[in-house]
């Protein structure tokens, strides 16, 4: 891997050791695998294999022991405060939407964002319904934890306040296991648009086989904190390694 400068590669993990502080032994150990610009790959893996602590790397959330973590070709250590931040939008299995004005709620994705940039963002996200369906638009207010709204406007309201700050990369965390089958679809559509229209390079930790075969370019699967496995989704599911990605994927 020739990581620095790599305008080819949206994200490129070089040989990264994690260890949290305190902790015993390492959490990741020896990742090294590259997301090109563009992919949507699939992070899959047992609870506490380590995956949502890899896709934590990405942002900077935490410092590694060993390796790198680069974006768009520059040490994400490197970057100033907030400029990766810019770079990558970030959508948790529970949207967290607090009381407030839907104004307020997206405004926490860029609080210099204008009604218009607003506005866009939630079309973009196929959200254009929720604001058409409530009286006061922008100024319509949201209970606490998005309680008003149904789990597929919260999803679109959070993907919405991902895509504010014009995001390269967008990482998801479980973004539609809470979901009922028709909604996770049309969500899945929706990160596909975001992907093959719009170019925005995915990150998606998922259990889903549907998530994983329906918009995933490649695939890592990840075991006792290493990425065991690493290629296109065809590859990865025709011939897995000792079975275990049938026992990671529901």
């Amino acid at each position: 891997i020739l990581p620095e400068g790599n305008t080819e590669a949206k994200v490129v993990f070089d040989h990264v050791t994690l260890a949290y502080e305190n902790a015993g032994e390492n959490t990741l150990t020896d990742i090294d695998f590259i997301v090109n610009s563009g992919d949507t790959i699939g992070i899959i893996g047992g609870t506490g294999s380590g995956k949502t602590s890899l896709v934590h790397l990405i942002p900077g959330f935490y410092p590694v022991k060993q390796g790198a973590v680069y974006v768009d070709g520059k040490n994400v250590k490197s970057y100033e405060e907030g400029e990766l931040r810019d770079k990558i939008g970030i959508v948790m299995q529970k949207s967290v939407l607090f009381k407030g004005t839907i104004r307020e709620n997206m405004l926490w994705g860029n609080e210099n964002a204008t009604d218009e940039e607003i506005i866009q963002a939630i079309e973009t996200a196929q959200g254009k319904d929720i604001l058409e369906k409530k009286e006061n638009g922008l100024d319509e207010e949201i209970e606490q934890g998005g309680r008003n709204l149904s789990g597929g406007q919260k999803q679109r309201v959070a993907i919405a306040r991902a895509l504010a700050n014009d995001p390269k990369v967008l990482l998801c965390d479980e973004a539609t296991s809470a979901l009922d089958p028709q909604t996770t679809g049309a969500i899945l559509q929706l990160l596909k648009h975001l992907n093959e229209k719009l170019g925005i390079t995915i990150v998606i930790i998922t259990h889903e086989m549907a998530v994983v075969k329906e918009i995933c370019d490649r695939v890592a699967v990840m075991e006792h904190g290493n990425v065991v496995e690493e290629g296109d989704v065809f590859s990865i599911f025709a011939a897995p390694k000792a079975g275990i990605t049938r026992d990671f994927i529901r």
